[in-house]
């Protein structure tokens, strides 16, 4: 990490802060529709305010100046952008090249997520990621914003985690669009890689300096218990966490157990060509990482979480275990020949932060950050080419059916007046940053 060249960053996404969501022909999203129904979010939150991202954006990009940081990782809000029938929206458009405009005169690199969860309503009406018509219908959102935003861009991932979005959202139903059926999770997978592979080409004519990427959230899996069958219940947790989405992508097919050990009867439909266009080569693979999960055999060939005592955790409930990240990294070496480039796209902590006297005490965050810092370098130091650093998140803001309640940010957000203080763990990251500028 004491490359000249490694980027570090922070991160939000649109939904989660902001707010805005009838302004400028915004149209509704699965979120505003799943955040409205009674007990899909912790206290009745909803994003409808946020942290007034859309009304406080000019203030917000001079914070994430004042941070020295190198770059910000945002997502653009595909139902802010363009209408039902597909056409331009350009109130929405003008938002984010404002936005754009002053990143960069700020010196900020742009990391830009596409798809970040808020699918617009009217296409889940349609059948969402479960209607194979919306992988096209993505690669068109796609096509129009890198055409509005070319040149502006350093980097494009199509999409945020779609393991959270076809597995929470459509698996178990914690995330919107709130279906549980594994069958549904499998397949609305399959859509979503096919719309990024739909995507890149449109990437690569549109704003060809930029690279182009996707972003994978990960999980370690070990066990207590060194028996066969536990063994092969951590191994099955990081294959339906991890290879379900790496396979396609880097070795154009689906990993081997995953449809008729752990899910029979789940196999998606898969159209000739699939996998070719699944498999589309990439420049940068973005890495989220938050903890470790303790698996054993459920006796039914799949597995279990069972929770281990005494560890560190979190405010999510997640075990603090940075050495996952580096066993992680240096497996996905191993087991893909061709990984690419890897920028670690999220990486943070939630805790109950509180404002006294004017200063926020997270120090929790703060030996998180530089554990998971020293995981990181020491996966470099085994050969791992990783070239950058996005804390999560910028701010506190929406954390998901999690509402309010779970705080993410370096900088803490009052919700009654919009007021932004910045966390001792922001002050640390400034610290560090203008200590790396010294050598």
């Amino acid at each position: 990490m004491a490359r000249r060249d490694f980027i570090w960053g922070v991160a939000t996404a649109s939904y989660q802060i902001e707010g805005a969501v009838r302004a400028d022909g915004r149209l509704p999203s699965i979120w505003d529709t799943f955040s409205a129904e009674p007990g899909k979010v912790l206290h009745s939150d909803t994003g409808e305010v946020a942290c007034d991202h859309y009304h406080r954006w000019e203030s917000d990009v001079d914070l994430i100046a004042s941070l020295g940081v190198d770059a910000y990782r945002l997502s653009i809000a595909w139902p802010r952008v363009m209408d039902e029938k597909g056409r331009p929206n350009r109130r929405g458009l003008d938002f984010y090249k404002r936005l754009l405009d002053r990143l960069a005169a700020k010196g900020l690199r742009r990391f830009v997520t596409l798809y970040h969860w808020d699918l617009p309503q009217h296409l889940e009406d349609r059948g969402g990621w479960l209607n194979r018509d919306t992988a096209y219908r993505f690669s068109e959102y796609v096509d129009l914003v890198s055409r509005e935003y070319e040149g502006q861009v350093d980097a494009w991932a199509t999409l945020n985690e779609p393991w959270c979005s076809a597995y929470l959202g459509y698996g178990i139903g914690h995330h919107a669009p709130g279906l549980a059926n594994i069958r549904y999770a499998t397949q609305a997978m399959h859509h979503l890689l096919l719309g990024h592979g739909l995507a890149l080409p449109a990437l690569e004519r549109n704003d060809p300096r930029a690279k182009r990427g996707i972003v994978a959230n990960v999980g370690r899996g070990t066990t207590d218990r060194n028996t066969p069958a536990d063994c092969e219940a951590a191994r099955l947790y990081e294959l339906q966490h991890n290879d379900w989405v790496l396979g396609p992508l880097l070795k154009g097919e689906y990993p081997a157990g995953l449809f008729d050990t752990l899910w029979p009867g789940s196999l998606p439909l898969v159209l000739p060509g699939d996998m070719e266009i699944i498999g589309r080569p990439i420049d940068f693979l973005g890495i989220n990482y938050y903890f470790r999960s303790n698996l054993r055999s459920d006796g039914a060939h799949g597995f279990q979480d069972v929770p281990l005592e005494g560890v560190e955790r979190t405010q999510m409930g997640w075990e603090v275990y940075p050495q996952g990240l580096q066993d992680l990294l240096v497996g996905f070496k191993a087991r893909y020949a061709n990984l690419p480039p890897i920028y670690i796209t999220e990486n943070g902590i939630a805790s109950d932060d509180q404002v006294v006297d004017g200063e926020v005490d997270d120090s929790q965050r703060i030996s998180f950050l530089n554990r998971h810092f020293a995981a990181v370098a020491n996966a470099m130091d085994a050969g791992v080419d990783v070239r950058g650093y996005y804390v999560w998140s910028l701010m506190d803001n929406f954390e998901w059916a999690f509402g309010y309640e779970r705080r993410f940010g370096l900088v803490h957000i009052n919700y009654a007046t919009q007021a932004r203080t910045l966390k001792r763990s922001a002050k640390a990251l400034r610290a560090f940053l203008a200590e790396r500028e010294k050598t």
